[in-house]
């Protein structure tokens, strides 16, 4: 691979993308410097002035995902080299990082992943047809036929294709439907949290740079929403690079890939991935002096601003009003004619998923509670509630529970309107509604934990207990149905604004922006790093469309079917002493109400790690046959399931039966002193980490039986069933492990592998005896994988 790269990118065209690189990123920088001081000046004055919105009435938890591992299991990865299929263990971290390991036995005796990959602007496809649409659109030249052969062949019916327009491609395939849909649900969580990489808690870096980014667009012309806005700084300011450097090097390269279709794509996607790799590398360095030149200049900018913050209000003010007696009235004229009649239909397109994904959180976290509670009443009392509880904290993380409440996202649809207002696709919405829905998920379940824990000390029977988790539970829904109505109008606003502005500010530049220039001198000199005309330009343009768009939110506010609360209905401190609860020191179901035996005292250094979706395999597994080539494999044929396959951790039916039987799953622990170097964005070089391990003890979640009768999606008839663990081949399915199963100290990577500085954890993994064969593979000679 490396002589096809070194051909395609000698050492002239590596002084091309450095070139450019660096001229992209020098114009950025110079943006992102103006935008820095405007958004330090916005955040001291909030901090001063205050505002904001109604106070939630749920309580925030700080760190919702501490010493949890999201998933684990096998599945099995193509691998480009040997054009062969093989088995590889995942792990999937609380940071949504996929690790990939060579099989499960290396994951418990530590050795080095295959793999760390970042998902961030990858979109998870579910067949061959969908990636092959794709790989023939980004193909230099024209598009092949379609009689050509396909870049790869799935030897069973259930793929799993990470793309990514740049960046390296990866593929899997499973063999059963509920793994498919399960695996299917964990990547697009991943892909969904890693998107959301640049961290909303920045009052200052996080806005400087999206205003920077969406400047810098604007100065090339490029107006509306950018589906690439995602993963961390880094990672946006490549997919920015990478956007205007690809169709040159398409038109420099492409006449030069020989072979058939299928070649042509693979060496494509190989050197498209180098240019990407050397692109993050040189625009992650820059962006890093960027801040740090800014962040020196903080305090005497800031000290300037509190000193002179009336001074700089005037005149933002004045400025304000000479460029309003300037646009305004022409931006009102636009407003009138091209915006104000489409309001009402994007609105109405953006509410009806939104209200329904959210009503089914809402949903999940009613059936969640009342099974719970109902399970207290037939079997446990105060010695399950501890179990209970625990798994019920992490509700919002489990992928699969909460697919249900993200797939109602998927009917957005804003055809007709994408095309007139320059919106290239819906998923930006989609992925933001989604994310707010695990927040508010994540949310309820955190103040029910606080309020019933607070609760606990007044109880003294079962019967007091079920009755305090119901009257809870109502306290606890009546405070999302308010905070979930501020959160969806809240978004509804922000995306019609997202919507429109650019619309606006591409019409209007032709006759505005050329006007814009003159009103510099208004400003003074001493001032000009915080208030910025192309700023206080666009303030006013969103002015001129802010009060219809106000209006058309408050409107639908009326109608119940949206069942949101009207702006005039506001909740004061209804609980004045609940956010006081928030801030106490987290709770431990486990420990303080669980039958869990102690642990073991060379494990107190260790901090426990839940799973919160159980493992799918938990041995080695074998396709149908061996791919050994691409144009020599078979036809793809359907394995045959022989007995029960894996159910559905997030199924109604499987977590009845564990009430009969609880398997104990045991996932890896990390040590806590790895010490590996910073990773790339999609890709890393795995340093050696040290081959401790501590083991934990993971229990699956028992849910009660029976559905409310109020309840409208319950199944009233419906049972639950166990988890039965993977088959060891397609044709067989092992028996769950005896009383003494064999148990093995195993690594996990530590949090600063995927790139964040987080405490180590820990956790088990139930274990197969290790077999020759799987002792030989790990002599395999492939060398460690350092890919995106």
């Amino acid at each position: 691979m490396g002589d096809v790269i070194s051909a395609h990118l000698d050492e002239n065209r590596r002084q091309f993308i450095a070139e450019k690189t660096g001229k992209v990123l020098a114009d950025f920088s110079r943006f992102y410097e103006e935008q820095y001081g405007v958004a330090l000046f916005n955040s001291v004055r909030y901090e001063i002035e205050g505002g904001g919105g109604p106070q939630a009435q749920l309580l925030h938890r700080k760190v919702p995902l501490e010493d949890c591992t999201i998933y684990s299991g096998n599945l099995f990865q193509y691998m480009e080299d040997n054009k062969k299929w093989r088995n590889r263990y995942s792990v999937v971290p609380h940071n949504y990082g996929l690790v990939l390991y060579e099989n499960k036995l290396a994951y418990e005796r530590g050795l080095q992943p295959r793999i760390l990959m970042n998902s961030a602007g990858y979109k998870v496809l579910t067949t061959v047809e969908q990636y092959l649409e794709l790989i023939n659109n980004s193909l230099p030249g024209p598009a092949p036929k379609s009689g050509n052969a396909a870049i790869l062949k799935c030897p069973t019916q259930f793929p799993l294709i990470l793309w990514h327009p740049y960046a390296r491609h990866y593929y899997f395939c499973v063999m059963t439907g509920k793994e498919h849909e399960k695996w299917r649900a964990v990547f697009q969580d991943c892909v969904r949290h890693c998107n959301n990489g640049i961290p909303e808690d920045s009052k200052v870096e996080a806005p400087a740079f999206t205003d920077a980014v969406r400047m810098y667009r604007q100065s090339k012309e490029q107006y509306g929403t950018w589906d690439m806005l995602c993963g961390n700084e880094a990672q946006v300011l490549c997919n920015l690079v990478m956007e205007e450097i690809l169709p040159e090097l398409k038109n420099m390269i492409g006449p030069r890939l020989k072979g058939k279709a299928q070649e042509r794509h693979r060496v494509w996607i190989q050197v498209s991935d180098a240019v990407y790799r050397m692109v993050y590398d040189q625009t992650k360095a820059s962006y890093d002096a960027a801040v740090t030149a800014c962040e020196h200049q903080r305090p005497s900018m800031q000290s300037t601003i509190r000193t002179d913050m009336d001074q700089i209000i005037q005149s933002k003010e004045h400025l304000a009003s000479k460029i309003k007696a300037c646009v305004l009235s022409r931006a009102e004229i636009c407003v009138r004619n091209h915006v104000q009649p489409y309001i009402p239909s994007i609105l109405e397109a953006l509410m009806i998923p939104t209200s329904q994904g959210f009503a089914e959180v809402r949903e999940v976290f009613f059936k969640e509670v009342t099974d719970m509670n109902m399970n207290i009443v037939n079997e446990g009392g105060m010695e399950k509630l501890g179990e209970y509880m625990a798994k019920l904290s992490q509700l919002a993380f489990h992928p699969v529970r909460m697919q249900p409440c993200y797939e109602k996202m998927d009917q957005l649809k804003l055809e007709g309107l994408q095309q007139r207002f320059d919106v290239s696709s819906a998923s930006v919405f989609k992925q933001r509604a989604q994310i707010l829905m695990r927040q508010q998920m994540d949310d309820a379940v955190y103040t029910f934990e606080t309020l019933l824990h607070q609760e606990l000390g007044k109880t003294a029977n079962k019967d007091e207990l079920c009755k305090t988790i119901q009257r809870i539970l109502e306290r606890v829904l009546k405070k999302y149905d308010y905070d979930s109505s501020t959160v969806r109008k809240k978004f509804f606003r922000e995306a019609l604004l997202q919507i429109t502005i650019p619309f606006l500010l591409k019409k209007l530049a032709p006759t505005c922006k050329g006007d814009l220039p003159k009103f510099q001198e208004l400003i003074f000199e001493d001032f000009a790093r915080f208030i910025l005309v192309e700023n206080t330009y666009e303030e006013v343009v969103l002015q001129s469309v802010m009060k219809d768009i106000m209006m058309a939110v408050k409107e639908a506010a009326v109608q119940r079917k949206h069942n949101l609360y009207r702006d005039s209905i506001v909740m004061h401190n209804s609980d004045p002493n609940l956010h006081l609860l928030g801030e106490e020191t987290p709770i431990n179901w486990g420990e303080e109400y669980g039958s869990q035996p102690d642990s073991d005292p060379s494990d107190e250094k260790q901090r426990r790690a839940k799973q919160v979706v159980s493992v799918i395999h938990t041995d080695e597994g074998a396709l149908p046959y061996d791919v050994t080539s691409l144009e020599g494999s078979p036809e793809s044929t359907e394995p045959e399931e022989v007995g029960r396959s894996p159910s559905s951790p997030g199924s109604v039916k499987e977590l009845r039966g564990m009430l009969v039987k609880e398997f104990q799953v045991e996932a890896p622990a990390a040590t806590v002193g790895e010490k590996v170097e910073e990773q790339l964005s999609n890709g890393t070089v795995i340093q050696e980490s040290k081959n401790t391990a501590k083991e934990e003890k993971i229990e699956e979640k028992a849910p009660a039986e029976g559905h409310p009768a109020e309840f409208p999606g319950a199944q009233q008839g419906e049972e639950r069933e166990a988890i039965v663990t993977t088959p060891a081949s397609p044709a067989k399915l092992p028996s769950p492990a005896p009383a003494g199963e064999v148990q093995m100290d195993c690594h996990q990577p530590s949090d600063k592998e995927m790139g964040e500085e987080v405490s180590a954890q820990t956790c088990k993994a139930e274990v197969e005896p290790p077999s020759a064969t799987s002792d030989a593979a790990l002599e395999d000679s492939e060398g460690v994988q350092t890919e995106f």
